[in-house]
């Protein structure tokens, strides 16, 4: 394939169209367009393709030496779902209202993460958006759209990666979205998931089985093979549609830990430098082996769970799961995640892995930080939130660790308001997958003490029962209940102090460390230009000695008295130099 040839349809300079696709295995393929079966022609590199003159919105699917008939697995739309018929789109669908959107610094993003169909689709988020952008949300991290099996999925087990779910309206309203939030001054971050495909709907193995590998695995399934250069163009002339036919600011890179060899995401990120849009892009990860090497050469920043996971234990107590890892001194860890980024950066962990790399030199903006998100409200049995695990007061707490540190704050959907409903796992599948869904949900939790009995596993709310998603949608309130709301009220304080005091400097700050004060207590400080901004909390059950600089008091919550903290409670103090 050469630099112009995409996969999928498109439309070319002249106005007929381009159909591609690499089916190595293949000894034939026919474009099935409206009814008629055209035959495609054969490439040197196991591709087929035909141009023709077709109309916008034709239909159309791809068959394999004369019986498997699939979608393309480069659909832009699949009005009709997963199962149905690829549809032709053209990219000039929607006009855009704001064209000179140039994006917004990376400093300045105080993150909400939200799934489009548990707010009723790209229509109904849209009209969300004033909303959000007063309550201090500056950017939009949407959960993966691919399309999945049924109408309803976290978006991780997504089948087509170029064509946005149905489920929750059409590209062009997608479109309108994301024109509506610049037009608010919002980025649009989008997840995208390029580690797996999803267990049902992905026909490539049967005529591209070189687009996985037979040696490496995942717990997906066969691990993608991204030594394969068609399959390095899949994956990065996906990012670019998304970043310049949608024009969203960033990615989300879902579990980059498990794409092999790990220099594809180098390449990737070279390329959307290289071809991606004029306006600003944000390139975000999650990796659990917190590679800081990756930070330092070039992606933005990486989804820290180790904030979340040490909080989390000082918070609830809970020791469990991937929380074990962090059950020993979680005070110290949290310590060390304030003042250096990672508290993983190399040590050998409770099951003899090494995770980690150094990463105290990295700027804390490298660190996007949260008390909650998706993964760890809904891998609970029951999708708690910690608006009904723990105390108000010590959620405030909570709430000003993630705000009013130097790194990049992330919120859940409904959590600026104090949302209480659940969000489960819930998904979508055709029998037998929805009972193999159903049972290895609750095998899962068997290895937890409070579902060890299978009395209590089937107490597990269905993943596949539509109730299951009903439960997990948290409505934004009404104007006037907004107005009335005290959460509410303090989530928009803190970033208020976030954006007076921090996001001006938070290109230039830097640690001035940490330290453990006592058991769940921490002081933590950073340079911020000619000013200095330390924290001290405490969320364990004795007083400690603040031992907090001179300086202007920001923030107090609690019992603060003769330099103690009474527990819970933090304290903020801005030193300015003489």
């Amino acid at each position: 394939m050469t630099a112009g040839e995409r996969f999928g349809a498109w439309r070319q300079p002249g106005g007929d169209h381009v159909f591609r696709l690499w089916a190595p295995a293949a000894q034939s393929v026919e474009l099935l367009l409206d009814g008629e079966a055209l035959p495609m022609q054969a490439a040197d590199d196991g591709s087929y393709w035909i141009r023709l003159v077709c109309a916008a919105g034709a239909r159309y699917r791809y068959r394999i030496d004369g019986t498997l008939s699939v979608p393309d697995p480069a659909s832009r739309w699949q009005p009709e779902g997963l199962n149905g018929p690829s549809a032709v789109l053209d990219e000039d669908g929607h006009a855009w209202q704001h064209a000179d959107w140039a994006g917004r610094p990376w400093e300045e993003a105080v993150l909400y993460e939200v799934h489009v169909g548990a707010v009723g689709g790209y229509a109904a988020l849209q009209a969300q958006l004033p909303a959000l952008a007063a309550m201090g949300i500056t950017a939009l991290e949407l959960m993966p759209l691919a399309t999945f099996p049924g109408t309803r999925n976290w978006g991780y087990d997504g089948a087509l990666p170029y064509a946005p779910a149905a489920a929750y309206g059409s590209p062009d309203e997608l479109k309108a979205l994301i024109d509506h939030a610049h037009a608010l001054g919002l980025m649009v971050l989008l997840d995208v998931v390029y580690n797996h495909f999803g267990p049902e709907g992905n026909h490539l193995p049967q005529y591209a089985p070189a687009f996985f590998r037979d040696d490496v695995t995942t717990p997906w399934g066969a691990a993608i093979d991204f030594r394969e250069p068609h399959v390095q163009r899949f994956f990065i002339d996906n990012a670019l549609m998304w970043l310049r036919e949608y024009r969203f600011d960033g990615l989300r890179l879902d579990a980059v830990h498990a794409i092999q060899p790990p220099s594809f995401l180098a390449q990737l990120r070279e390329a959307i430098q290289t071809h991606g849009p004029s306006h600003q892009v944000h390139l975000i990860l999650e990796n659990e082996h917190n590679t800081a090497s990756l930070l330092a050469d070039g992606y933005t920043a990486q989804w820290n769970d180790d904030f979340h996971n040490a909080l989390h234990v000082l918070l609830t107590g809970e020791t469990e799961g991937y929380y074990a890892d962090f059950a020993a001194n979680p005070t110290a860890q949290l310590a060390r995640v304030l003042a250096e980024g990672f508290a993983w950066q190399g040590e050998v962990n409770r099951l003899g892995h090494r995770r980690g790399e150094p990463s105290a030199g990295l700027s804390p903006a490298h660190f996007v930080i949260f008390a909650q998100n998706h993964d760890q409200i809904g891998n609970r049995a029951f999708g708690d939130r910690l608006q009904t695990l723990v105390s108000p007061e010590r959620l405030q707490v909570a709430l000003a660790l993630t705000a009013l540190t130097p790194m990049i704050p992330l919120f859940f959907m409904g959590e600026p308001w104090g949302a209480r409903e659940p969000f489960l796992f819930f998904t979508d599948f055709d029998a037998p997958l929805d009972q193999a869904v159903r049972d290895g949900r609750r095998a899962e939790f068997s290895l937890f003490s409070a579902f060890a009995d299978p009395q209590a596993q089937a107490s597990i709310p269905d993943p596949n029962a539509l109730a299951t998603f009903q439960a997990s949608q948290a409505p934004l309130p009404s104007a006037e209940a907004r107005q009335q709301n005290p959460w509410l009220a303090a989530f928009r304080s803190v970033l208020t102090l976030r954006w007076q005091f921090l996001v001006p400097q938070l290109r230039h700050a830097r640690s001035l460390g940490a330290s453990v004060l006592g058991d769940g207590a921490v002081r933590a400080g950073w340079q911020l230009g000619d000013a200095q901004w330390w924290l001290a909390f405490n969320l364990g059950q004795t007083a400690v000695l603040a031992d907090l600089p001179y300086g202007e008091t920001v923030l107090q919550l609690g019992e603060v008295g003769h330099g103690q903290l009474l527990a819970p409670a933090a304290l903020l103090v801005r030193r300015v130099a003489a």
